[in-house]
């Protein structure tokens, strides 16, 4: 450790950093100290490297877990502004600790880091050696609130990760320290006795004490404009809230109130800061003109793209020719990977077309670290066109003489014109004076300049971030940009990039940067290159090589049920490189849901299971590239056995721990501010519930079981597990309630609690658990929608249209639900909440499920008018299903379509707001008379009944007698009276068929 400390000082000493101290006094992250979140402010060059002790009682685990330190070492690295080569200058920080960068699998994996207590946040990465989290690399795009301009770049060594790797050992306390000196030796001992603090022995009332005198004093100073001290007992504010957090001792409410108390104070630390250092002149400089900066660019100019402004352009007559583009991008985040590619596609395909550029397909690829467009057969220019312009109306073009007005000779002049070579043009109904003059078509590089100018400038995400390339914006750097056409160039410029004719490939490759010769065949020079641009065949690489992998070892791969994970695999990776792994069977005691979460959440590895679907004790890895296999191997293996090790400390704290016990724990666990805490939410859930099984009836042991459930509901988010592996929510739920003592019913209903939990996830097997499951959803939208937290765009952060549609599914799923309507759900589920539901929420709440249950049916193949008629009856989403079938059933049938045309009729002809009131005894026509003996037979015979098919089937003398009522009856009489008495009788034949389907929609 200590060497490896000095060895990191001296790499960042030679790239141009100051080395400072350590914060003296508690912080949770380098991140906290003054020579990060305060030098990240202001337009001064700031760079720094320093070891951080960082203190995280919430970690504290009496030294027995291998990994899990309530003191940490991190080291902290700023660079500002960020250099645009960083992720190379910390690659080679690693060697410079004896890392082998070819030999192991170094992974930037997407991390967006956030500080609510701070205003700060940052996207970038968690860096991974052989799968081995070992630092946080971060682009500051906000700290204390305010945006920050020049972009810094953070990078946090964890330095126990990274020794423990390096000396091979599985426990913090046998790492060397220094020579002859273990970890354990010189550290231990303050690990268990601070653990005892911070669990045990911290006096509550003394820590809210401090709290508020570190709050008052940070206040005195930021009013004496002195923001380093006030920063100082801002810190103090953060340590002592933590304290407090670790022996749980803080309300929903505590937690909101005093984030928003810390993130003011920040906010207003980080402002005066910026303002007393202008007042200083800022003595460090505002710009880029420091010898470190001018170290940046010694160091940038080796990995720069040629500069293509000057390249020759395309001769006349070359003939058609591939255009090739690649966008190269610090590694994006998996989803962005294909929404990328989707972009650039749609983008390219749209600008093309507004060109007169011929050209043959377009074809994109993505990758972590590129976006590759080819586009076959590009015309050498655009075809030349004929160009009418419309001058002025030909009446004021032209003097009673003939000759040109001003108006006209104003035209010409504009246009570079003789008045005598105007024409005529008619515009509509009027004649205008034109020019017509034929374009000669631009070049393809004189077209393509500007249009890929325009693609890659317009790249966005759904979370961008900036770095040191003004006016650009996208989820990662953009760094270089490759533009051929053939074998030239295409020049252009976008912020501080030029396209080249170079490509960067794997960074640990020799050389790393290439160039290449042309665009044809460009994704296969790039496979030569060991790059697979491709995802389809990255794909099939990881599927095939997992399973060959699997099938040594006697297992499989679910590769079905692991589809998503695979498609995350796939975009994490440039070249796939699947190993095989084993852990120590001991582990397979835990349930396999953990295990599986373990490996699929933290470390994206393919479980191996056997022909039944047990495990076994061996996963798939999917390494980078070319590696040492033996040495990826062991790393996986080392971090898959100190997180099972973890998994199994949770898993043994918690089956000690009573359900009630856990229960209480979720008051400490915010909601939503207004809506109280989680237990807040579980106690709500429970009685509506209750409340909807007292609609539904359900009785003896269903009820039993029921409100045995309702009671327990969400008692597992407060146990370590779960608030390790959120996903498991549910699973540990039937887990623990069933090593408690609770029946397999209870313990089912509250596992099925969380279902379903995504799309095409399994629905609740029981009318306990569905009924707890259509309550908490119910809560979620009821809610959440009352306060005005409707999801907008791509953004649902609480998963509301999940929700909706689980609710959707749900009742589609249970007859017995069938008379519990919609709207009364909905009502039920607002009696409970803790803010007021006005009528117009829960009018929202339902027209939000509806249209769930509308996209579903559509998206199921059934057509978009059909789905729209039997809408009507949604509040029933079963009825209006079955409805639906009905529908589909009597498509092509005769009787169906007389009884349409009949009921559309009557609709049209009767005005909105009639009432179906008439007097028989004023029908003195034969035809009205018919129709409303008609009329009476038929609700007679269907007797309240709404089948859509039963309607078709009773309803055909009514049908007659509406043709020829219409036939032979003038409905719009004079009298009033015999005309409102008409109009009421048809609004009674409406009203029978009123809610069976909307017939408007199907008109």
């Amino acid at each position: 450790m200590q060497e490896a400390l000095l060895v990191l000082n001296k790499y960042w000493t030679e790239h141009g950093c100051l080395v400072v101290q350590p914060m003296n006094t508690e912080v949770g992250a380098g991140t906290l100290n003054p020579s990060t979140f305060l030098r990240v402010q202001g337009p001064e060059p700031w760079r720094v490297a320093y070891v951080e002790p960082s203190v995280r009682p919430d970690d504290s685990r009496y030294g027995e877990n291998p990994n899990r330190l309530q003191t940490h070492t991190q080291y902290q690295v700023i660079l500002k502004p960020e250099p645009g080569r960083a992720q190379e200058l910390f690659l080679g920080s690693l060697q410079a600790l004896g890392i082998d960068t070819a030999a192991h699998d170094i992974r930037f994996v997407e991390d967006n880091w956030a500080s609510p207590a701070l205003g700060a946040w940052g996207l970038g990465w968690e860096v991974w050696l052989d799968g081995l989290e070992i630092t946080q690399f971060t682009y500051f795009q906000q700290a204390g609130g305010i945006t920050l301009d020049p972009v810094s770049v953070e990078i946090t060594y964890g330095m126990e990760r990274i020794l423990m790797a390096l000396q091979d050992v599985s426990h913090f306390k046998d790492l060397q320290y220094a020579p002859g000196v273990t970890y354990g030796e010189a550290f231990g001992q303050a690990e268990y006795e601070m653990s005892r603090y911070y669990l045990d022995e911290a006096d509550l009332d003394t820590q809210r004490t401090l709290f508020e005198a570190y709050a008052g004093e940070a206040r005195r100073m930021l009013d004496a404009r002195l923001p380093v001290p006030a920063y100082s007992y801002v810190l103090k504010c953060s340590h002592t809230f933590n304290v407090l957090d670790a022996r749980g001792a803080i309300s929903t409410t505590e937690r909101a109130r005093s984030f928003a108390r810390m993130r003011g104070l920040a906010h207003e630390v980080a402002a005066l800061w910026v303002a007393r250092r202008e007042e200083l002149g800022f003595p460090l400089g505002g710009g880029p003109d420091t010898a470190a900066d001018a170290t940046v660019a010694g160091e940038s100019a080796g990995a720069e793209q040629d500069a293509a402004a000057t390249a020759p352009e395309l001769p006349a007559e070359s003939g058609r020719a591939t255009l090739a583009l690649e966008i190269g991008v610090e590694e994006m985040p998996p989803a962005e990977v294909t929404r990328a590619s989707q972009a650039v596609h749609d983008a390219l395909a749209e600008k093309l077309a507004a060109t007169r550029l011929g050209h043959g397909a377009i074809s994109v690829a993505a990758g972590p670290r590129r976006v590759v467009a080819t586009v076959a057969d590009v015309e050498p220019r655009e075809s030349d066109y004929e160009q009418t312009l419309k001058g002025p109306r030909l009446s004021a073009a032209y003097d009673a003489d003939g000759n040109p007005t001003k108006a006209a000779v104003g035209f010409a002049r504009s246009q570079g014109a003789d008045p005598a070579d105007l024409g005529r043009v008619v515009v509509g109904a009027n004649e205008h004076v034109a020019l017509t003059r034929q374009v000669v078509g631009r070049s393809a590089e004189e077209v393509l300049s500007a249009l890929l100018a325009e693609v890659v400038s317009g790249l966005r995400a759904e979370k961008n971030m900036r770095w040191n390339a003004p006016r650009l914006s996208f989820t990662r750097p953009i760094r270089w940009i490759t533009a051929l056409l053939g074998e030239r160039v295409v020049p252009f410029t976008v912020s501080s990039l030029t396209s080249g004719r170079t490509t960067q490939v794997h960074r640990n490759a020799v050389p790393a940067v290439v160039e290449v010769p042309t665009a044809d065949g460009y994704l296969s020079f790039l496979k030569e290159h060991g790059i697979l641009a491709d995802a389809a065949e990255r794909r099939r690489l990881v599927v095939d090589g997992a399973t060959r992998l699997a099938s040594s070892v006697g297992g499989r791969i679910q590769v079905e049920q692991y589809g998503a994970l695979i498609d995350e695999i796939t975009n994490l990776v440039e070249f796939p490189t699947p190993i095989l792994g084993s852990f120590d069977a001991k582990y397979l005691l835990l349930p396999a849901d953990i295990l599986v979460t373990v490996m699929r959440k933290h470390q994206r590895y393919l479980p191996v299971v056997d022909a039944e679907g047990t495990m076994l004790p061996y996963f798939v890895a999917v390494a980078n590239g070319s590696c040492d296999h033996d040495v990826v191997r062991r790393g996986n293996e080392a971090v898959l056995r100190a997180r099972y090790e973890d998994a199994s400390f949770f898993w043994k704290a918690d089956l000690e721990t009573p359900l009630t016990e856990m229960k209480e724990k979720i008051r400490l666990l915010t909601f939503e501010e207004r809506l109280g805490s989680m237990a807040d939410r579980a106690d709500r859930i429970s009685a509506v519930t209750r409340r909807l099984a007292d609609v539904v009836g359900v009785r003896g042991t269903d009820r039993e079981v029921l409100d045995r459930a309702a009671a327990l509901t969400k008692f597992d988010l407060g146990s370590q597990m779960v608030t390790e592996l959120s996903s498991l929510a549910g699973v540990m739920a039937r887990e623990y309630a069933v090593r408690a003592g609770e029946s397999e019913a209870v313990a089912q209903a509250l596992f099925e609690n969380e279902l379903p939990r995504f799309g095409g996830d399994q629905l609740p097997g029981t009318l306990p658990g569905a009924l707890l499951a259509l309550a908490d959803r119910l809560d979620l939208l009821v809610g959440l929608l009352a306060i005005g937290a409707e999801p907008t765009g791509s953004s649902d952060p609480f998963g509301l249209r999940r929700s909706a549609l689980g609710v959707v599914n749900i009742l589609l799923s249970r007859s017995e639900l069938a008379g519990l309507g919609l709207s009364r759900a909905l009502a039920i589920a607002a009696e409970q909440q803790a803010v007021t539901v006005e009528p117009k929420s829960l009018d929202t709440a339902a027209q939000f499920v509806l249209r769930r249950l509308e996209q579903q049916l559509i998206e199921g193949g059934h057509a978009t008018t059909d789905v729209r008629a039997v809408l009507v009856r949604a509040d029933s989403p079963l009825l209006a299903v079955h409805t639906l079938e009905e529908l589909e059933s009597l498509q092509g049938d005769d009787r169906f379509a007389r009884v349409l045309a009949a009921f559309q009729r009557v609709r049209r002809i009767v005005p909105a707001g009639v009432e179906a009131a008439y007097d028989p005894d004023q029908l003195k026509e034969p035809a009205e008379q018919a129709l409303h003996s008609a009329l009476t037979k038929c609700r007679q015979v269907l007797d309240g009944e709404t089948s859509l098919v039963r309607l078709t089937a009773e309803t055909g003398e009514l049908v007659d007698a509406v043709n020829v009522f219409f036939d032979d009856v003038l409905v719009m009489a004079e009298d009033p009276a015999v005309r409102a008495n008409r109009l009421g009788l048809l609004a009674a034949v409406r009203d029978l068929a009123e809610g069976v389907v909307d017939w408007e929609k199907l008109g």
